[in-house]
This record gives structure tokens, C-alpha cells and sequence, in this order.
């Protein structure tokens, strides 16, 4: 299962190289106004939206491991929910999928 744990992470971190594209595009500007994210669950047929300020943006992001996911997009084998906001969770990926998602992280 390990292979597929990585997948995971790859799946989640691909898609947070979306966001971080998308925030690029968007800032500097009001960082107040809440901006569409693309929902970083690992499923990459997935086009629901998370609307989160800069700010919000930058707390998920502080953790290479942390994702924004619309709520019920999570996965309890590979991560756990550790915050809950209005709209979407913050998800932290563990073990292998972890280390995958930190490894790919392009800030890290």
C-alpha cells in the first residue's frame, strides 16, 4: 500500500501547485476578499471550489503536509481533519502520504 499512499500525496500536491499558481495570479490586491481555490482533496476529477483569503491560504500552506479540502472530500486512511471552517477543512496527510506531500512541497 505503500505506492498508493505516495500517489496520494502526489494527487493532494499537484493540485496545491494549482492553487499556488492561482494565488501568484491573484495577489497583491485586497487580501481581505476571499478568492476560489481549487479543493486539494486527492481525487484530481474533483473541480469544487474553497473560498479562502490570502491570509487562509498562507495558514494551510505553513505546513507542507496541510491541505484545504471541501468538506467530506477527506481520506480517513491517509489524513486527519485538524481544523474545520465555514466551507472547507484543513487536512493534515500522514505517513507516507505525508512524507510525499512534504517532500513535493514547492516551498518547502
Amino acid at each position: 500500500m505503500g505506492e498508493f499512499d505516495r500517489r496520494v500525496g502526489r494527487n493532494e500536491a499537484l493540485m496545491r501547485e494549482v492553487n499556488e499558481s492561482i494565488e501568484r495570479g491573484r495577489w497583491p490586491g485586497d487580501e481581505s476578499v476571499p478568492f476560489k481555490f481549487r479543493c486539494e482533496c486527492m481525487s484530481l476529477d474533483c473541480n469544487e471550489t474553497v473560498a479562502m483569503t490570502r491570509s487562509e491560504y498562507e495558514h494551510v500552506r505553513g505546513d507542507g503536509r496541510r491541505f484545504a479540502l471541501r468538506p467530506g472530500h477527506g481520506a480517513r486512511a491517509f489524513e486527519t481533519v485538524v481544523e474545520t471552517h465555514e466551507g472547507y477543512v484543513i487536512v493534515e496527510k500522514q505517513g507516507e502520504a505525508g512524507e510525499a506531500a512534504d517532500d513535493l512541497d514547492p516551498r518547502g
